[in-house]
């Protein structure tokens, strides 16, 4: 994996700071299109009454997903200590398959071109893609 510069970390904070207030439909709607995308990934969802892409749990879910993702920004110089506890709750308690850790990023990707794609330059993509695959691979850090 391509570590992330201090150009691209710069990158992804003030592309951060633009779209943090937009954060929670970001997180919605990725999850929406995680499920229908990929729709094998409702396998992780089965305690949720309603599994539709658009249901309150995955909108939930998308907020959450969102929450961790704006931690992982705020420990952009220690993602692999800074989400410890996120990488023992998806390995432990809830054993999460970590391929869904770059299923989820690329959707996150493709909602954030799509909803700012003024901002979403080239050369953010490439930071935004670097930190994604970065804090995927600091969620897996406790399945090794």
């Amino acid at each position: 994996m391509t570590s992330l510069t201090e150009k691209d970390k710069a990158r992804v904070r003030a592309f951060w700071s633009k779209i943090a207030p937009k954060s929670e439909d970001i997180g919605a709607e990725a999850i929406c299109r995680m499920l229908t995308v990929y729709p094998q990934t409702k396998t992780y969802f089965d305690h949720w009454q309603d599994k539709t892409p658009n249901s309150p749990q995955a909108k939930k879910h998308g907020i959450t997903v969102m929450g961790g993702v704006g931690e992982a920004v705020s420990k952009i110089d220690d993602m692999k200590g800074g989400l410890l506890s996120l990488s023992e709750l998806h390995a432990f308690t809830l054993r999460v398959d970590p391929a869904n850790f770059k299923i989820v990023s690329h959707c996150i990707l493709v909602v954030m071109a799509i909803m700012f794609p003024n901002d979403f330059t080239p050369q953010v993509h490439v930071a935004m893609d670097k930190f994604l695959a970065a804090v995927a691979l600091a969620l897996a850090e406790k399945y090794r």
